[in-house]
């Protein structure tokens, strides 16, 4: 059995621990708030732009652009949105996983948002293309739209075939659900299955159609990215607020089971003091 001493220095050692799981709980729970607020505010637009967007393309028809169709190459490439951080469960590792099973890492360039996702990646052997973790910090409109028009030059090039957005999407404060979305080349088809689309209303375009699709398949882009980063954020702090109360509850129980363990340690040491004081006794008389 561990002495006293020792056991009184593990109890000490968890509670510190647990004070700071708990503390990190109550920065996480507040960071949602925030996130969440935002990410609720960021879905109307995000919603009626997308279909919107997605009537467009539905009217189009089978129109010839180099958006709607696929090119040569059979490279992807796809924009990996994790945390700059840890401890948040296995919420940046669903991630990895998740491209790690739907994607050749020898036909795949990642374009990592997040210093977790790029350096699990990079052990599984992946091309990483670009890095802008520092976007996590404090995610804009603006740093969407750069990462948008750097990927889609890529695409352009016929450096990359398909692109694609890994990100997590937040349901609730316990459920985030990792994603890997196709963005280019658009299937309209497949479009067409997620909204109502009158296509019997022929679309008419000024200018050209190929001049306003070159507008707003971009648009389109970069608030798909920029939407994907609100809720990544939120997801963050909502995995690592869980991590955080189910350390903080381990911490609880470890320190009740080792307050346990100082008792009946303490106890024995009684015991055997007593013990030795009594045999003494008799030994004396």
């Amino acid at each position: 059995m561990a002495s006293m001493r020792d056991i009184k220095r593990r109890k000490e050692s968890v509670a510190s621990t647990g004070q700071i799981t708990k503390a990190m709980k109550l920065v996480s729970t507040v960071k949602l708030q925030k996130a969440k607020a935002r990410a609720e505010g960021n879905k109307p637009y995000f919603t009626l732009l997308y279909d919107t967007i997605c009537s467009v393309l539905g009217r189009t028809g089978k129109i010839d652009h180099r958006y709607l169709k696929a090119n040569d190459c059979s490279r992807r490439a796809v924009i990996a949105i994790t945390s700059n951080r840890g401890l948040a469960g296995g919420y940046n590792n669903n991630i990895v996983k998740e491209i790690v099973a739907n994607c050749d890492p020898k036909e795949t360039d990642i374009y990592a948002v997040g210093k977790k996702g790029l350096e699990g990646l990079l052990r599984r052997g992946f091309n990483i293309v670009e890095d802008y973790s520092e976007v996590m910090n404090d995610p804009l409109y603006g740093d969407a739209i750069h990462i948008g028009k750097n990927v889609l030059a890529s695409y352009e090039n016929g450096e990359v075939g398909e692109i694609y957005l890994a990100y997590t999407n937040f349901k609730n404060t316990v459920v985030q659900e990792p994603k890997l979305m196709k963005l280019l080349p658009i299937d309209v088809d497949e479009i067409m299955q997620d909204v109502e689309i009158d296509v019997l209303t022929p679309m008419n375009y000024e200018p050209e159609a190929d001049e306003a699709l070159d507008m707003i398949i971009p648009k389109y882009m970069n608030n798909i990215i920029f939407g994907a980063f609100v809720e990544a954020v939120a997801s963050e702090n909502g995995a690592r607020m869980q991590a955080m109360d189910s350390a903080t509850k381990n911490a609880e129980d470890m320190i009740a089971d080792l307050s346990l363990k100082y008792n009946r340690a303490r106890q024995s040491s009684i015991t055997q003091e007593l013990t030795e004081i009594i045999a003494g006794a008799e030994a004396i008389s």
